[in-house]
C-alpha cells in the first residue's frame, strides 16, 4: 500500500506573468491570482488584508501557500510570512526582494537577526556499511517477523517472572503466624521484589548493550531487539516513578548517565542510550521533555550524545535531539527544541524551535540550601516508605481482598470449581461495580482535601528548599489531582467546571459552553491555577505552577485571561505575557517577557502575532448566545451526560473481565500451579487490546468519522466527543516499537503501509489517517485530523507519503498532505491544510521548508 502524494506539478514564473517579469508587479499579478484561485474569489485587490477584509482563515493560506511553492521562479512562501506580510503588496516586496538575493552569482542571504543559526550535523558512526543520510533496503518480512517473535517472547517471559513473584510471594506471607509475623514478612518481600524490579533493567542494560555509543541500528534487526528491550525495561523500572528526586539521579547514574552533583530531572520520559548523555552540576531539566538519545530516521535508529553543561536550565516541554549540546550556565526556554547539531554558548538563552538567541530569562527561582545530607535522608526515606508502608500496604489489601471477600474467597477454596456457577460471576459484577464507582466519590474526597492542605502548608511565592516536608507535600499534591481518568471523565462536558473547582481552579464567574476546557489539563498545584471569564481550552494544556532551581522551589498563580482560547498541547508559564482576549496557536511558545498581548493570536515558537479570530470564526454566532445557546447547551449536556455513563460503563466492565482472568488463574492454581497465573498475565493485554478494538468499532458504527465543518452544539460534534472520550488509547503505548502496532491501527481502521516503523505515535482519529509505506514515526508524534477555535470545530484527513519520516515531538494537524521521502524535522508543527512535496525536509513551528531564509540559508 502506498499513502497518495500530493499534486507536486511546478509552474513557471514566467508561463504565468506577462512577459516574463519578475519584478514587484509581475509577482504581484500572480499572487493575486493564485490566492483568488485558493480563497475562490474573483479578483483579490492588492492592498486588502487577506484575513480582516478577504476572509481568508489559515487553511486558505497554506493552499496558497502551497501553489506559490510550485512556481519555480518564486521564493518558498511559508505561513509565518503570509502573517508577516497580511496584503499581495506588502507579499509581493518582500518574496521580489528574495528573488534578487537568490538570482545566480548574488551572495546567500543574510539571517534575520532573531533567526535561527544554521544547523551543520555531524556525521553519526556507520557501523551497519550505511552511508549517513542514505536509506538502508526494507527489512523483508522474514526480520520483521523474527523482530516479533522475540518481542512476544519477551513479553511471555516477562508475565511468567511476575507469575512467580506473585505467588511465592503470596504463598509465604499467607503462612504468617499473625498480624506482625505477615507484615515482617510482607517487609521483607516488598524489599525483595523492589530490588529485583530495580535491579533487572540495569543488569539487562550491561549484559546486552555495554556502553552506548554513537551507532545506526537498522529497525527489526536483531540489534534493534536488544535495544528496544532495553528501553523497554529502563521505563518500566520501578525507579522512574522517583522522578524529580536524588533516587532518579541515581538510577540514571547506575545506567550509564553521567551526572554532576545537584542535578535535578523532572521529565518522566526516561533516556534511553544513557551513556550518550552528559549533565553537569546543578542543571535542572523540568517535565515534559524529550531527551532520549536517539531517534529514528530513514527505518534506522540513530544514538548520539546529549551533553548539558553545568548550571543550565531546560524548560517545560522541550526537545533535544541528538548531537546536541548546551554550554554552562545555558537556557533552552519551554515550548523550544534544539535539532541536531546545535548547540546553545555557554551563558546564552534561547528559545524556539528550532532554538535561536532570545533575551529571555527563563531562571526560575532563586537558590536555598541544599546540600548532600538532606538529598541522602530523602533518598532514604523514599526507600523505607516503599518497602515498610507502600509494599505492606499492597500486599495486605490484597490478602484482605482474598481472604474476606466471599466471591473471591470461592475460587480459592478446594472442590467444585468456582467458575462454573453463574452465581458466582453475579457476586462478582457487584462487587467491581462496588469498588469502581465507591471509588470514584472517594476519590474526589481525597483530591479536594490535599489539595486543600497543601495550600495552608506551601504558601505562595515563598522559596522551600527541595527534598523537604514542603517539597514532599507540594509532590503529593502534583500527583494525586492530576488524575487522567477523572479529567478524561469530566473533560468536554459542562462537568469539567466543577470537577476543576472542586479541586482547587479559580475559574472566575465561569461562561458555560459545554466544552471549556478538554479530557488533559495538568498543574503542579490547582490552587495556584486561574482561568478567566469565557475562555475555552483544547486537550493538552500545562499549568506551570512551580518554578524550580537545583535546591529550591516556589509555587505561584498561573493566570490566563478572559475570553481567550487556547489550542493543543500549551506550556503556560507562571510569567506568562498574555492578557484577555487571546488566541494561543496549538504548540504556541507563550512569550514571557515584552508588552501584555491583548486582542491579538499568538502563534508558532518563537510566537508571533495573528488575528485574533477570521470570518469562519463568526460562522456560528447565532448559536452561541440567548434562547439558541440555552437550548442547545441543555441537549449538549445531555448528550455528554450519556456519554459519560457510556465512558463509566464501558471502564467498569473491563475491570470485571479482568477479574474474572484473575479469578479464573486463581482457581486453576491448585492444577496448574503458577503457570495459571503466568498465562493470565499474558492474556491481560490481548484481552484489553481485544476488548477496546470492539468498544471503538461499536462507537464508530453510531458515528462514522469524517470530514466535518460545524458549530460546537451540533450533534456530530457531541459523537465526536463520544469517540473520544468512550474508547481507550492507553494501551497502545505497551506496543510502540513493535509490528504488533501497525496491526493494532489497522483494526481500528487506519489506512497504513507495509514496513511502518511507530515508536510512539498519537492519532486521535484513527481511521481519518493514511499512513504510507515505509514511514518512520518517533516518539511523541500526533497526526491530528481536527481543530476547534471558540465554537467552531472542523474535521478533515491528513496523508502522509510512503517512506515519510516524522521527527521527536512533531505536529501534524487536519487536512494536510505529505508526499513521498518527506523528513518533517524535531518538534516541527505542520499546520493545517499544507501540502509538503516530495523529498522536502521540513522544520520549526510553524513548518516551513528547511532552505527558508529564516533559517540562514538552510540546514546543512
Amino acid at each position: 500500500m502506498r499513502g497518495n502524494p500530493p499534486e507536486t506539478r511546478a509552474t513557471r514564473l514566467d508561463d504565468r506573468t506577462p512577459a516574463g517579469r519578475t519584478d514587484t508587479a509581475g509577482v504581484e499579478e500572480l499572487l493575486s491570482r493564485l490566492l483568488a484561485e485558493a480563497a475562490r474569489l474573483d479578483s483579490v485587490p492588492p492592498d486588502s488584508d487577506f484575513f480582516r477584509e478577504l476572509g481568508a482563515d489559515s487553511m486558505i493560506m497554506a493552499q496558497f501557500c502551497a501553489k506559490v511553492r510550485k512556481q519555480t521562479g518564486l521564493p518558498s512562501v511559508s505561513m509565518r510570512d503570509v502573517y508577516r506580510y497580511p496584503t499581495i503588496r506588502d507579499l509581493s516586496a518582500a518574496l521580489s526582494g528574495r528573488i534578487g538575493a537568490e538570482a545566480p552569482g548574488a551572495p546567500p542571504p543574510a539571517p534575520e537577526a532573531a533567526s535561527a543559526r544554521p544547523v551543520s550535523e555531524a556525521p553519526a558512526a556507520v557501523p551497519l556499511g550505511e552511508q549517513p543520510g542514505t536509506r538502508p533496503p526494507p527489512s523483508g518480512r522474514p526480520r520483521v517477523l523474527l523482530c516479533g517473535l522475540i518481542q512476544l517472547l519477551s513479553y511471555l517471559g516477562y508475565a511468567l517472572l511476575v507469575a512467580v513473584i506473585i505467588t511465592r510471594g503470596y504463598t509465604w506471607i499467607s503462612a504468617g503466624d499473625g498480624p506482625v509475623d505477615d507484615y515482617l514478612r510482607s517487609v521483607v518481600f516488598g524489599a525483595a521484589v523492589l530490588a529485583i524490579l530495580c535491579a533487572l533493567p540495569i543488569v539487562a542494560k550491561w549484559l546486552l548493550v555495554g556502553r552506548w555509543k554513537p551507532v545506526r541500528i537498522r529497525v527489526w534487526s536483531l540489534g534493534y531487539v536488544r535495544f528496544w528491550l532495553v528501553k523497554t525495561l529502563v521505563r518500566v523500572n520501578p525507579l522512574a516513578l522517583a522522578v524529580g528526586t536524588p533516587l532518579y539521579s541515581f538510577y540514571l547514574r547506575a545506567l550509564g548517565a553521567h551526572l554532576g552533583r545537584g542535578v535535578v530531572v523532572l521529565s518522566r520520559s526516561v533516556p534511553v542510550c544513557t551513556d550518550l548523555l552528559s549533565i553537569g552540576a546543578h542543571t535542572v531539566v523540568r517535565k515534559d521533555s524529550l531527551i532520549s538519545c536517539y531517534r529514528a530516521r530513514d527505518a534506522v535508529i540513530e544514538t548520539g550524545p546529549v551533553t548539558l553543561g553545568r548550571s543550565v536550565v531546560v524548560s517545560e516541554s522541550t526537545v533535544l535531539d541528538i548531537r546536541t549540546a548546551m554550554g554552562d550556565h545555558s537556557q533552552l526556554g519551554h515550548a523550544s527544541s534544539l535539532h541536531a547539531g546545535q548547540s546553545v554558548p555557554a551563558g546564552e538563552s534561547w528559545h524556539g524551535s528550532p532554538a535561536q538567541p532570545s533575551g529571555s530569562d527563563f531562571h526560575g527561582v532563586e537558590a536555598a540550601r541544599c546540600g548532600a545530607l538532606r538529598r541522602a535522608v530523602h533518598g532514604i526515606g523514599q526507600v523505607v516508605v516503599a518497602t515498610a508502608v507502600v509494599a505492606p500496604l499492597a500486599v495486605g489489601g490484597l490478602d484482605v481482598l482474598l481472604s474476606k471477600t466471599p466471591q473471591l474467597a470461592a475460587v480459592l477454596e478446594p472442590g467444585a470449581a468456582a467458575l462454573s456457577d453463574l452465581g458466582f460471576y453475579g457476586g462478582l459484577l457487584v462487587l467491581t461495580a462496588l469498588v469502581f464507582f465507591g471509588g470514584i466519590p472517594v476519590a474526589l474526597l481525597l483530591l479536594a482535601g490535599v489539595s486543600r492542605l497543601a495550600g495552608r502548608i506551601v504558601v505562595p511565592g515563598r522559596v522551600y528548599p527541595l527534598y523537604g516536608f514542603h517539597h514532599t507535600v507540594h509532590r503529593l499534591t502534583t500527583v494525586l489531582t492530576n488524575r487522567r481518568s477523572l479529567n478524561r471523565l469530566f473533560g468536554d462536558s459542562s462537568a469539567v467546571v466543577s470537577y476543576l473547582r472542586w479541586i482547587g481552579y479559580d475559574l472566575s464567574r465561569v461562561e458555560q459552553t459545554g466544552s471549556n476546557f478538554g479530557t488533559v489539563v495538568k498543574h503542579e498545584s490547582p490552587l495556584m491555577s486561574q482561568v478567566g471569564r469565557g475562555t475555552m481550552v483544547a486537550d493538552g494544556l500545562s499549568l506551570m505552577n512551580a518554578d524550580y532551581s537545583s535546591t529550591s522551589f516556589r509555587v505561584s498563580p498561573t493566570r490566563v485571561g478572559a475570553h481567550c482560547f487556547l489550542g493543543n498541547l500549551i506550556a503556560y508559564p507562571t510569567r506568562a505575557r498574555t492578557g484577555d482576549n487571546c488566541l494561543l496557536a496549538t504548540k504556541v511558545m507563550v512569550p514571557v517577557d515584552g508588552p501584555l498581548r491583548e486582542n491579538v493570536g499568538l502563534l508558532g515558537s518563537p510566537s508571533f502575532e495573528i488575528p485574533r479570530s477570521v470570518l469562519r470564526d463568526s460562522t456560528f454566532d447565532e448559536v452561541r448566545s440567548g434562547a439558541e445557546l440555552s437550548r442547545r447547551l441543555s441537549a449538549k449536556n445531555r448528550h455528554n451526560a450519556v456519554t459519560m455513563a457510556w465512558y463509566l460503563t464501558t471502564t467498569w466492565l473491563h475491570l470485571f473481565l479482568v477479574t474474572v482472568l484473575l479469578a479464573a488463574a486463581a482457581d486453576l492454581y491448585g492444577q496448574a500451579g503458577v503457570w495459571a497465573f503466568a498465562l493470565a498475565n499474558a492474556l491481560l493485554l490481548p484481552l484489553t487490546i481485544a476488548y477496546y478494538v470492539l468498544v471503538e468499532r461499536i462507537v464508530t458504527v453510531f458515528a462514522p468519522l469524517g470530514p466535518l465543518f460545524c458549530s460546537i452544539y451540533d450533534v456530530r460534534f457531541w459523537r465526536r466527543e463520544r469517540y473520544w472520550k468512550v474508547p481507550s488509547e492507553t494501551y497502545l503505548r505497551v506496543l510502540n516499537g513493535t509490528p504488533f502496532k501497525t496491526v493494532v491501527w489497522r483494526l481500528l481502521r487506519v489506512r497504513v503501509g507495509r514496513g511502518v516503523f511507530d515508536d510512539g505515535c498519537s492519532l486521535p482519529e484513527r481511521s481519518m489517517v493514511t499512513i504510507g509505506d515505509g514511514c518512520t514515526l518517533n516518539a511523541g508524534t500526533v497526526v491530528q485530523c481536527h481543530s476547534q477555535e471558540d465554537g467552531a470545530f472542523k474535521s478533515e484527513p491528513s496523508v502522509l507519503g510512503p517512506e515519510t519520516t516524522l521527527g521527536v515531538g512533531a505536529f501534524v494537524h487536519y487536512g494536510v498532505g505529505i508526499g513521498a521521502r518527506v523528513l518533517l524535522e524535531t518538534d516541527s508543527f505542520l499546520m493545517k491544510g499544507e501540502t509538503v512535496p516530495d523529498d522536502g525536509r521540513w522544520a520549526g513551528n510553524p513548518a516551513r521548508p528547511a532552505d527558508h531564509p529564516e533559517y540562514g540559508g538552510g540546514f546543512r
